[in-house]
């Protein structure tokens, strides 16, 4: 028997669980271990009735064991044999004392990865029938409400306002702002879809970034933004990227444009096109009534005359049905002068809602420079440059100070 060594008065005795909880918090205490991002291959992957992910990590000299949550970003990515880049924190799982990579989010590495990723995930939800062409709905004609989902800055929602202000100032339109790239942009633009239903009285959706690469799409990508677009309550139009560029989003959307402005064009009508369609209208009403009129008189003439052959006394006769044409003539051609004076109204309507006849009277649109529309004080702060459009041209300036109606009416 081979004694032990006695121990230090002085010296601390740690028990098990202590030192593994002592090895957690350094590890988590670690800027550089709390924030990782780490390429590999998988291998060990099991994927239980939890919905949690177990896999290992691996290159030519190392390994490192690594859990998902259920709740985690990007699981369809893990496979045996897979080369993946994921991010999240190593820590301890105390029970065991073994050290773990925590991970939040997985995405193949590589773009030809990612496209195979999004080729897979086109044909998997195909095959469900979110693509299905039967269940798209048809864009109304003339919306009251349009929504934006995009980012509230930036040349995008710039180029959706100028469109829908120039062709249908009719619809007011609404910013439902959301991140467009990045890790929280998929959960935002979800989010911004279900405010559609909050909001309530929306027409149509426009989902809208403008391009960029694979990589930056990627969150239009997204089995839940997919899944989110399937189940809106709105018609949405799909605006991602350029011409070229296609998402899953384009798939499952009930109309994808080419474009954000494209998007803007689609979603309404232009009003001097609709002014156009009330004056033919109208010219065509009135060619119509008079060319009935016209037709029956032809057929009274020949009965007339019928009855001439037949009987002697038709003067008196035809002198009443005269009076009868007359007077349903003048009639026809004031009810058509009624409809003439609508039109011409409705017409003077729809040109002074036009933007340039509005900012003739006075009016001007301000912007804050880099940004959206100044609607209220809350859009604009002291400090900022501002660009106002007036009928004739632009004043760039800069806002000394804000002031809302409600202070204003305090100070006095």
């Amino acid at each position: 028997m081979v004694d032990s060594p006695d121990l230090s008065p002085s010296e601390t005795i740690y028990s098990v669980s202590q030192v593994s909880a002592l090895i957690k918090s350094y590890l988590e205490a670690s800027p550089a271990l709390s924030d990782l991002t780490v390429s590999g291959e998988v291998s060990n992957y099991r994927h239980p009735s939890s919905g949690h992910h177990y896999f290992t990590l691996r290159d030519a000299e190392s390994a490192l064991s690594c859990v998902m949550f259920r709740y985690g970003r990007g699981g369809e990515f893990l496979s045996d044999g897979s080369q993946v880049v994921v991010h999240g924190k190593v820590s301890v799982y105390t029970a065991r004392g073994d050290m773990q990579l925590y991970v939040d989010r997985v995405q193949p590495d590589g773009i030809g990865a990612l496209q195979q990723a999004f080729e897979e995930m086109r044909a998997r939800l195909e095959r469900e029938g979110l693509f299905d062409p039967a269940r798209k709905r048809q864009l109304p004609d003339y919306p009251a409400r349009i929504a934006a989902i995009t980012s509230p800055s930036g040349a995008v929602i710039q180029d959706i306002t100028n469109v829908l202000s120039r062709r249908y100032p009719l619809a007011e339109l609404i910013l439902i702002p959301s991140a467009v790239q990045g890790e929280s942009a998929a959960q935002e633009i979800v989010q911004g879809i279900s405010a559609l239903d909050a909001i309530g009285d929306i027409d149509v959706a426009i989902l809208a970034r403008g391009g960029g690469s694979l990589e930056d799409l990627w969150p239009f990508n997204e089995e839940m933004v997919a899944r989110a677009i399937f189940g809106s309550p709105v018609p949405i139009i799909s605006a991602v990227g350029h011409e070229t560029d296609y998402t899953i989003a384009d798939f499952v959307a009930d109309l994808r444009a080419p474009t954000p402005s494209a998007a803007a064009e689609m979603v309404a009508p232009d009003v001097y096109d609709l002014s156009r369609d009330v004056a033919g209208y109208a010219a065509y009403m009135q060619q119509s009534i008079t060319r009935l009129i016209g037709d029956r008189r032809t057929q009274l003439d020949f009965m007339l005359d019928r009855m001439e052959v037949r009987g002697p006394d038709t003067e008196a006769p035809r002198q009443r049905i005269e009076d009868l044409l007359t007077r349903a003539k003048l009639a026809a051609s004031r009810q058509v002068d009624a409809h003439r004076q609508d039109v011409r109204r409705l017409e003077a309507q729809l040109i002074a809602l036009g933007p340039r006849q509005i900012l003739a009277r006075g009016y001007s649109i301000v912007r804050v420079k880099g940004g959206a529309v100044a609607a209220a004080t809350g859009d604009v702060s002291v400090g900022d440059e501002l660009q106002i459009t007036l009928t004739d041209g632009e004043v760039d300036a800069t806002a000394n100070a804000v002031r809302s109606a409600a202070e204003d009416d305090g100070q006095r």
